[in-house]
């Protein structure tokens, strides 16, 4: 399995800095988006604090699979299911414990989505907390693997909402689970097997929450495997419908 990828990262057009963060890591085969919540600019710093501690947990574990962790191993998930879940969780510690020892940056966190690709087989493996997303485009389609951590979401699991009822939705973006909020945090996990030809898109809710799913496709598409092409129209796309948040995306092409 070969695997291409392409990153970017835009404040957008009502935003005046930028607090999303992405992480590319090839030899390692890990790819990462963070989308950091604060005030003054403390989300920046929880975003950047998950993309590092993510880095350096499997930079550390891919030199020496003995290495010490600071969870233990569930028995019922892989070597590297259990790898990315606990850089996750490590960098969910790291953030809440920065939060609690600097009063300017009491209160941030991040939402965060990170793509494993195991060196051992061809499977996809996401880890993600919050409203952050990944989406496997495949045969010219694209479905989202994640679901959002959000109160809207939570709200649809019991009430019937129409479209119309789910966009007028006054608390919508409330998320009810992010990096750095708690000492401990729950982590979603989703496998995937691999197909010749598949994109994995990583992106925050600036991306997602302005362009249609569709449309996503329908950009990816049009690429023919050109990634940065992709990775750059995406983002155009979220600020030629108002931008009104941070966009970042990264792409994951896959052949064989």
């Amino acid at each position: 399995m070969r695997l291409s990828h392409a990153g970017i990262t835009d404040v957008g057009r009502k935003r005046a800095h930028n607090e999303d963060a992405y992480l590319l890591l090839p030899e390692e085969q890990l790819y990462c988006v963070a989308d950091g919540m604060g005030g003054h600019a403390s989300g920046e710093v929880a975003a950047r604090l998950a993309v590092e501690e993510m880095a350096e947990f499997f930079r550390l574990t891919g030199r020496d699979e003995e290495a010490t962790w600071p969870y233990k191993l569930d028995p019922a998930l892989s070597y590297d299911e259990n790898r990315l879940l606990t850089a996750v969780k490590l960098a969910n510690v790291r953030i809440h414990e920065r939060a609690q020892t600097d009063a300017k940056l009491h209160g941030m966190g991040t939402t965060f989505v990170a793509a494993s690709f195991p060196k051992s087989a061809e499977t996809l493996l996401v880890g993600h907390v919050g409203d952050s997303r990944a989406y496997l485009y495949r045969a010219g389609q694209v479905r989202q693997l994640t679901e959002d951590h959000s109160l809207l979401n939570d709200y649809l699991r019991t009430r019937r909402l129409t479209p119309e009822e789910a966009e007028a939705f006054p608390h919508k973006n409330v998320i009810v689970r992010a990096l750095g909020m708690k000492p401990a945090v729950e982590v979603d996990l989703v496998k995937e097997e691999l197909r010749d030809g598949d994109v994995v898109l990583l992106c925050s809710d600036g991306l997602s929450g302005m362009v249609p799913d569709a449309h996503l496709g329908d950009i990816i598409r049009a690429s023919h495997g050109d990634l940065k092409r992709a990775a750059q129209t995406l983002v155009e796309a979220a600020n030629q419908a108002g931008g009104v948040d941070n966009v970042t995306c990264v792409l994951v092409g896959v052949a064989r």
